[in-house]
């Protein structure tokens, strides 16, 4: 009977420490949880990150498509806008008179 007495105290023991460790682990479970959220919940909510960053990234590349068609446009007016003014310049200055015309 000494035996199975000793036996019946370890399993009560062992027992009671693993409903401690089992609370334990429920706490850590819960505080884990509160701090995450809903699993699903944060699953949506990467979910909608992922395709934020997706669209983003999509508007980045257009933009930049953009910029460089308005800067080859710029380029283009600029040197038009240097050809007119280089034509405006000769259509306003006096022409030079070739050396040896007779005046001197």
């Amino acid at each position: 009977m000494q035996i199975l007495d000793n036996l019946m105290n370890e399993m009560d023991s062992a027992a009671t420490r693993l409903d401690a460790a089992l609370k334990r682990l429920e706490g850590a479970l819960e505080a884990h949880l509160t701090r995450a959220g809903d699993p699903a919940a944060l699953r949506a909510e990467i979910t909608a990150l992922v395709e934020d960053r997706s669209r983003l990234a999509e508007e980045l590349d257009d933009a930049l498509a953009r910029e460089q068609e308005l800067q080859a446009l710029a380029d283009e007016a600029s040197d038009a806008l240097g050809a007119a003014i280089q034509e405006v310049r000769a259509a306003l200055s006096p022409e030079e008179e070739e050396p040896g015309d007779g005046q001197g």
